[in-house]
């Protein structure tokens, strides 16, 4: 049950308004939809505009790692030499890598390559080769406040059908962006995603997706990419969350690597490709924090 708040007393939000000229009619229309049988957000996952703020802050050092990865990587380069990059840059910049340490993960950043779904682990011994496609998953934590975001790399000569896949699944996001409007569920988009993805002959990875985020690494909700219209959580202003759908050109089937406990990869040995950004439900649709 929400706490009961008179209108005259300051909004829960922290904006120093009276409740009635802040978020009395938003928690009114919450209410309603969460009566007819909608999954709604609690008022923690609600962003201030201060909260976006923090969060923006955060993005330009994550988005700074990326941006150096890709002035750097290159065939014959090792893993770890992107992780020293993301690191660095990260420490430089007064950020934290929010991946070191994580339930004992131990990089700065999670370097996926050609098979490997998703939460590779960088190491001296994995060298890129030209041909390769590799997906680095950037995340940091600056204030107080979570940024996180994944971009493709095309190592050399990459064969046209991981070409096109990689360009893939970056169009899908943005089919994704078009169904992401206040009031709408995340089960619009997810399904966007989804066929965006399978009219084009590719299977989305179903067991692992995105995720809420901002004060925490991982917040709900947690964002399938093969949902349903009209299902999952409500989008509702102020609701921050990543779009990140892994896309394998085989079958979806994935599996974890038992040894380190991390890596997953593609059951059919396919390749398989992200992107993610970072994002936050506005008024009128949402505006990217972190890509």
């Amino acid at each position: 049950m929400l706490e009961k708040i008179g209108r005259n007393d300051p909004c829960w939000c922290g904006s120093g308004k009276k409740y009635k000229q802040c978020h009395e009619a938003f928690d009114e229309k919450l209410a309603d939809f969460k009566s007819r049988g909608f999954q709604v957000p609690s008022r923690k996952l609600i962003k201030t505009p201060a909260d976006i703020e923090g969060i923006k802050e955060s993005a330009k050092i994550n988005m700074a790692c990326l941006d150096n990865v890709a002035k750097e990587i290159r065939a014959g380069m090792s893993t770890e030499e992107i992780n020293k990059i993301v690191h660095e840059t990260t420490i430089s910049m007064g950020g934290i890598p929010a991946p070191l340490n994580y339930e004992g993960y131990p990089k700065s950043v999670c370097t996926s390559i050609n098979n490997v779904v998703c939460h590779g682990i960088p190491s001296d011994d994995e060298i890129l080769q030209d041909g390769d496609i590799v997906n680095v998953d950037c995340s940091t934590l600056y204030n107080g406040y979570f940024s996180d975001s994944s971009r493709m790399y095309m190592i050399g000569d990459v064969e046209e059908k991981h070409k096109k896949l990689v360009e893939t699944v970056k169009l899908s996001i943005e089919a994704g962006l078009k169904e992401v409007k206040p009031w709408k569920c995340l089960g619009d988009m997810g399904h966007a995603v989804h066929m965006f993805c399978k009219e084009r002959g590719y299977s989305v990875v179903r067991d692992i997706g995105g995720h809420g985020i901002g004060k925490e690494f991982h917040e709900d909700p947690w964002v399938s990419f093969v949902s349903k219209p009209g299902t999952e959580m409500l989008m509702v202003p102020g609701l921050c969350f990543t779009i990140e759908p892994m896309v394998n050109l085989g079958k979806a089937d994935v599996f974890q690597d038992a040894d380190d406990g991390w890596t997953i990869y593609t059951d059919d040995d396919s390749y398989s490709a992200q992107w993610e950004v970072q994002l936050v439900v506005t008024e009128d649709g949402y505006e990217l924090l972190c890509w």
